[in-house]
């Protein structure tokens, strides 16, 4: 198939929004803006069945959306599945050690389970997992060979 500039189309490594399914919306918007300070204009589409999301903004056009497991599986069609923590990792880059253990003890009080304790890695990095009220896994990390681009 041409694109309209002539030449072959293929999907293009931009990703620009990435939808975790919760349990429970109102909870989890609150964890994301209150405990870990993530900018929102809170939950919209609200009028529409299954249209009830929050969006989050990450960086340079990236967003984080929240969105019910029953509408995901509404829209998609698929059944709803139960929560498979260990099949999606969410990485959150630091540029110091100091930075990882401060994003892990905010994770904390806003609510995360820590899944385990940041400590330095085999690799020469340092780094921590925890999860979200809804078992979403992060992933806390600094690593020398990938400074975060800001």
């Amino acid at each position: 198939m041409d694109s309209p500039s002539g030449g072959n189309s293929m999907m293009r490594a931009r990703i620009s929004v990435i939808t975790l399914g919760v349990d429970d919306l109102q909870r989890a918007v609150a964890f994301y803006r209150d405990g870990l300070g993530f900018p929102t204009d809170g939950i919209v589409g609200t009028e529409f069945e299954h249209g009830a999301v929050a969006f989050f903004d990450l960086r340079a056009g990236l967003r984080l959306a929240l969105w019910p497991r029953d509408s995901i599986a509404h829209d998609t069609g698929l059944p709803r599945s139960p929560a498979a923590p260990t099949a999606l990792t969410l990485g959150y880059n630091t540029a110091c050690k100091d930075e990882v253990d401060a994003v892990m003890e905010q994770a904390q009080a806003a609510g995360a389970a820590i899944v385990k304790p940041a400590q330095n890695t085999f690799w020469g990095g340092y780094a921590g997992y925890f999860q979200d009220p809804d078992e979403h896994v992060w992933e806390v990390v600094w690593n020398p060979q990938l400074p975060p681009g800001d």
